[in-house]
């Protein structure tokens, strides 16, 4: 009896090993196949060939990509009339040589939207009448350029306040409220069959939570689509709490939408004056003890943010019937606008391949997550 029972103890090491090099050959998508989508964000080098290195990371591991800057407003209609589709169509055409799921960002924000927007031929401020024309505008022709090839907008971006209440951008002095409205509306219209999202930061915040969901509401009470909700995860260490951020989702998850974590990162340098969100317009002065690791990570660190990834995650998968996509905010380190927010110039690690696009401590346990 000695010989099987031997024989049965080397097969279990064989299948043991067996399962190990499986394990150390999936991809992030690939775990995730049956939970989530997995994506990231492109800039205009990566876009256009600058950093083949990354392409080929983005291929190996991703199944969504996002434009990072090259469909804003300023980037894609800068001037009266013209239009840019250049970045965004070679963007275009790479996911669909990859197979992977395109997300447009952003039609609708009060950042990076030039002043002439807001503006009449005399300088003056727009009228309502002329405003929602461009909105129209704009949105139909970005949109409808590209029908059928993005299949998610960011509609409408940051426009709560932390307590829910809009913010007095542009948009809503010369429109109203009511703008929010007619970009879904209007979005809707240019391409019936895409999905339409809302994305704010911060969205863990009660009056954000609740000024989120009444506009679903408000939207559906009205029959204009809205098919998700963008969390921007550009998080901290110690923010947001594990149990807000599980009640956030929960709510969004009774509203019936999707819930997409869009531009992931974490950041794990000390925040000045304690600033947790990400507005752009935010610059804080470079001091060296806000630049602790300028020139590497401590293992310690690494294992830290490693278990902070792992934790996000957790939530992410229990309510995987509602998520629907996790996207990170760029390919590696080095890449990172965390880098240069809030404070310019510091050496930042927030994403899960190091400056060498090497898979940090924390890549592989966002990998665990799933065989928990």
């Amino acid at each position: 009896m000695k010989r099987p029972i031997r024989l049965l103890s080397w097969i279990f090491i064989m299948i043991l090993i067996t399962s190990s090099f499986a394990q150390q050959s999936l991809t992030l998508k690939d775990s995730y196949q049956d939970a989530f989508l997995i994506g990231t964000a492109l800039s205009r080098d990566q876009i256009f060939g600058n950093d083949p290195n990354s392409i080929e990371l983005v291929k190996q591991q991703f199944n969504a990509l996002t434009a990072e800057n090259c469909m804003k407003w300023e980037k894609i209609h800068p001037k009266p009339g013209e239009y840019d589709f250049e970045a965004g169509d070679s963007l275009v055409a790479f996911a669909q040589e990859e197979g992977m799921f395109v997300v447009g960002h952003t039609l609708i924000w009060r950042s990076q939207t030039p002043r002439w927007v807001f503006q009449d031929e005399a300088g003056e401020t727009a009228s309502r009448e002329l405003l929602l024309e461009r909105m129209r505008d704009h949105i139909h022709k970005v949109v409808g350029h590209y029908k059928g090839s993005v299949h998610g907008w960011d509609v409408v971006n940051e426009t709560f306040g932390d307590d829910g209440q809009l913010s007095r951008s542009p948009w809503f002095r010369i429109i109203g409220e009511d703008y929010i409205q007619y970009a879904f509306q209007f979005a809707h219209e240019a391409d019936p069959d895409a999905e339409l999202y809302y994305n704010d930061y911060n969205m863990w915040y009660p009056g954000k939570v609740e000024a989120t969901v009444q506009l679903v509401k408000d939207l559906q009470s009205k029959g204009i689509p809205i098919h998700g909700i963008g969390l921007q995860g550009h998080w901290g260490l110690d923010y947001p709490k594990l149990d807000e951020l599980e009640v956030a989702f929960q709510a969004y998850a009774d509203a019936g939408m999707k819930i997409m974590v869009t531009e992931l990162d974490i950041d794990i340098l000390p925040q000045p004056s304690n600033y947790r969100g990400a507005d752009i317009s935010k610059n804080f002065e470079l001091k060296k003890e806000l630049d602790p690791y300028s020139e590497a990570l401590p293992d310690s660190m690494q294992q830290v943010l490693a278990d902070r990834y792992a934790e996000f995650f957790r939530i992410f998968y229990k309510y995987r019937e509602s998520v629907s996509r996790v996207t990170f905010w760029g390919i590696h380190d080095g890449h990172s606008w965390k880098n240069n927010f809030p404070v310019r110039g510091r050496t930042n690690y927030p994403l899960l391949f190091d400056r060498q696009l090497q898979p940090k401590p924390a890549y592989e346990a966002v990998l665990k997550v799933v065989t928990e």
